[in-house]
């Protein structure tokens, strides 16, 4: 089983009411959350984890996680409020301010922790639950006990999110170390290395301990970098609604490529030929290309691809 660490909230999506008046509504999302629901959409078995407000939204999350056959049985019920995203879209693009204090995510510790099952071969993590404390040391935590587990992360970054950016860089390195793979996307990559060329800058990251190195850049599509060499998936072309849950959908077709042909395993992923590799990036591009296609975070099911 994958299990997807990290958070979960409510993305307040624009929308006009019956009156023409500009409004929000609220959808479950959260960065992790949406991959694992991909992941489940995709038929592969996962798994989630994050405390779930006892709250009415902490309630449309979890019949979310349940109607896309995700287990969230280690996902403890907590009397906080859920954290909110409200959501612009400017030329397509999403824009966040997230209200986050006090909230299930934020507020999570280490005694919070789950003891991980040996059914979980695979830790995922990412997101703003990464960012601030103290929910974003538990989960450094969380994939220091990971053990002989398979660990992927995606920082997903939000420069506005960031209000201590020496603590949040020390805890990104500490975790890339230890990651078997690490997905960024181009502008993730700049923010957290600086200009330059991508597949240098790629290199300095696989540097710091990741076996592979994904790197996304939007309609171009996906790159992967290992010891022996590039791998590259070209963009589905379609015509795009938003982006929103696009890399988090990404990295769930990219996770359920590569169990599907089982190598989800570090000597797998030690041995990874580049055919296997190619097939586990374009299985990532195209289901992001379905749910760019369409309003919000709607992963696709594994029969739309």
């Amino acid at each position: 089983m994958i299990l997807c660490a990290g958070e979960a909230l409510i993305d307040m999506l624009p929308r006009e009411s019956a009156q023409g008046e500009a409004c929000f509504a609220p959808y479950p999302g959260g960065a992790v959350f949406n991959t694992a629901i991909a992941l489940g959409r995709l038929g592969v078995a996962t798994g989630f984890f994050c405390p779930l407000s006892d709250d009415l939204f902490g309630a449309k999350l979890r019949a979310a996680l349940a109607a896309s056959e995700v287990d969230h049985s280690l996902s403890p019920g907590v009397d906080r409020p859920c954290t909110l995203a409200f959501v612009t879209l400017e030329d397509g693009q999403a824009r966040y301010a997230f209200y986050d204090t006090g909230t299930a995510l934020r507020g999570l510790t280490e005694a919070e922790l789950p003891d991980l099952p040996p059914s979980v071969t695979t830790l995922f993590l990412g997101g703003i639950s990464l960012v601030g404390a103290p929910c974003a040391d538990a989960f450094a935590t969380l994939a220091a006990r990971a053990g002989a587990r398979v660990v992927m992360c995606d920082p997903n970054i939000r420069p506005d999110f960031i209000r201590d950016e020496a603590a949040y860089r020390a805890r990104l390195a500490g975790l890339i170390a230890r990651c078997d793979i690490v997905k960024l996307s181009d502008e993730d990559l700049h923010w957290l290395m600086g200009a330059g060329d991508i597949a240098m800058l790629a290199d300095r990251v696989r540097a710091q301990g990741p076996a592979i190195v994904v790197i996304t850049e939007g309609a171009k599509g996906a790159r992967a970098f290992t010891a022996q060499g590039t791998t590259q998936a070209v963009a589905t072309p379609v015509t795009v609604v938003d982006t929103v849950g696009a890399g988090d959908t990404f990295n769930a077709g990219f996770l359920a490529g590569l169990s599907q042909a089982g190598a989800l395993t570090k000597p797998g992923l030690a041995g990874l030929d580049p055919a296997t590799l190619g097939a586990a990036l374009q299985l990532g591009v195209r289901a992001a290309a379905v749910t760019v296609s369409r309003a919000g975070a709607n992963p696709p099911w594994a029969r739309e691809i």
